[in-house]
């Protein structure tokens, strides 16, 4: 997926968002956006991207074999190395 900056606002879309500013959220009218009840097709991530950092890492060749077969196609292997290893440190700091 391709970062996309997104282009400078007009001047209509600022006045719109600075009048929006100062209302309470209960006064935003959203009755033209569908509330979504069924997120079964949903995917996390797409919107989000952390600071990725270059690193060398040895790892069990075992290891790497595994998360590379289980990968589709041999990709992605390394996103799925670090969801495992963010979860182990969620997991650490919930115990402290």
């Amino acid at each position: 997926m391709k970062r996309r900056t997104p282009g400078k606002q007009t001047k209509r879309q600022e006045a719109e968002i600075a009048a929006l500013s100062v209302l309470a959220d209960e006064e935003i009218d959203t009755s033209d956006i569908p509330e979504i009840l069924d997120w079964s097709g949903a995917k996390r991530g797409l919107l989000y991207r952390s600071v990725k950092q270059e690193t060398t890492l040895r790892l069990d060749a075992d290891v790497v074999a595994w998360f590379k077969a289980n990968a589709p196609g041999g990709r992605g292997y390394q996103t799925q190395i670090n969801r495992v290893l963010r979860e182990y440190v969620k997991r650490a700091l919930s115990q402290k």
